[in-house]
């Protein structure tokens, strides 16, 4: 009898610990989703003010020839860059406020960068585009923290071809081939589908329920960054194929 009860207590201490873990691990994840949601919405807004300051009337402004014309547009379109990686190499030694507001500022910086989208597709296809996206991500996303198979090999496969597209791009400044371009689209899309299924897992299997609160922080930020940085990129590969050009 008494190691019938033992058992059971065991038993009991081992389902309320998987219990909290799950629970945990579902405040993790929904901390994960929401930062990266309202980095979009910050990005979508900021998009959204940039162009809407850079027109009047039908003519550019001065805002416009700026952030458009400019030399300046090298800064608005490196700025992003420089703050992903400012923020990555040093989240482990920023408070979790600190990493946060970064966060916000880069995605800020984003829309201000993707604001010419504005001036080459039109308002309507920006937003079907970015629904079809979201509902897109959702699905690869809710794959991905699901998924019973480890998809690390898939992921190592996804960064090389990463690394390829970067190089493809860059090429194509040069040749300007529009063969090129629809194919590095078509590549584009199935990368980032595959990298948003990934990154969920990889973000998922990061949580640790023994953390503090400053490393689960740092957790959720970095998580965030990579799914927004997925969408981002998905949406935009998407939108070469699903937006209606002016």
């Amino acid at each position: 009898m008494a190691d019938f009860r033992n058992y059971q207590n065991r038993t009991q201490s081992g389902a309320q610990s998987g219990a909290m873990i799950d629970e945990g691990l579902r405040a993790y994840m929904l901390k994960v989703y929401n930062l990266m949601a309202l980095g979009l919405a910050i990005t979508g807004v900021a998009a959204y003010l940039s162009f809407s300051l850079a027109f009047a009337n039908g003519q550019i402004t001065a805002f416009g020839q700026a952030i458009y014309l400019s030399p300046l547009k090298w800064v608005v379109i490196l700025a992003p860059l420089a703050m992903v990686f400012f923020l990555s190499f040093r989240i482990n030694r920023m408070s979790v406020a600190a990493a946060t507001t970064t966060f916000w500022v880069y995605a800020a910086l984003v829309g201000l960068s993707l604001s010419s989208i504005f001036i080459i597709y039109t308002g309507q296809s920006v937003v079907q585009t970015f629904f079809v996206t979201a509902a897109s991500f959702g699905a690869l996303s809710l794959y991905g923290y699901t998924a019973k198979r480890d998809l690390s090999a898939m992921g190592s496969f996804l960064m090389m071809g990463l690394f390829g597209l970067i190089i493809a791009s860059l090429v194509n400044i040069f040749l300007a081939s529009s063969a090129l371009q629809f194919a590095i689209s078509v590549i584009g899309v199935l990368i980032f589908a595959g990298l948003t299924a990934y990154d969920t897992q990889r973000i998922k299997e990061m949580y640790y329920d023994a953390d503090d609160v400053t490393v689960a922080g740092r957790k959720a930020i970095m998580g965030a960054l990579s799914l927004y940085l997925d969408f981002i990129n998905l949406f935009m590969f998407l939108l070469q194929f699903l937006g209606n050009r002016r």
